[in-house]
């Protein structure tokens, strides 16, 4: 079987895309006063960087920002083959009472997330949680779903959603990868 790929956006697609989920979160919290971003690592970080110099322009001050890592809380971590990567988590400010908007690349199953959330909560316990994603593409294990959705795709089990960043990747675009 060979692997068929095709671009599902491209850089501008995506830029347009993470300025128009800037402005939904600026219409739901105005000056993001008591909203932090927090981005799973990896890319869900990048995009959080991203959101966070959006947002910043627009309420000339900065968005508080943070990054989490949830591979200790993954509940595959036993069935990986090798030991999970652990990364950096940087939760700057108390998450006591904010608005977080977790940030991530694709949302899938919910495990991430759910993962996420079991992370988040060790740093205390926010007023509320909010879930941006790029891409949903569907196929739900958990009762997840996200609050900001830059693209929704219809996929298989059987493709991949790849989003590739410039600042890991060297450039901007989400491809669907797939069996032929």
């Amino acid at each position: 079987m060979t692997m068929e790929s095709a671009i599902l956006l491209h850089k501008d697609e995506m830029t347009r895309m993470l300025e128009r989920l800037a402005y939904q979160v600026l219409e739901k919290h105005g000056d993001c006063a008591s909203v932090m971003l927090v981005g799973i690592q990896r890319r869900g970080a990048d995009l959080a960087r991203r959101l966070a110099a959006l947002l910043s322009a627009r309420v000339r001050r900065p968005v508080a920002l943070g990054t989490l890592d949830i591979n200790l809380y993954r509940d595959d971590w036993t069935s990986l083959a090798g030991k999970p990567q652990i990364g950096e988590s940087n939760i700057p400010d108390s998450v006591d009472g904010a608005t977080i908007i977790l940030v991530d690349d694709v949302l899938y199953t919910g495990r991430t997330i759910r993962a996420a959330l079991e992370a988040l909560l060790d740093y205390g316990r926010p007023r509320k949680v909010e879930l941006m994603v790029l891409v949903d593409r569907g196929h739900r294990e958990l009762p997840i779903h996200a609050d900001y959705v830059g693209r929704t795709v219809n996929t298989g089990h059987d493709e991949q959603v790849n989003v590739l960043l410039e600042e890991r990747d060297g450039r901007d675009e989400v491809r669907l990868n797939g069996k032929n």
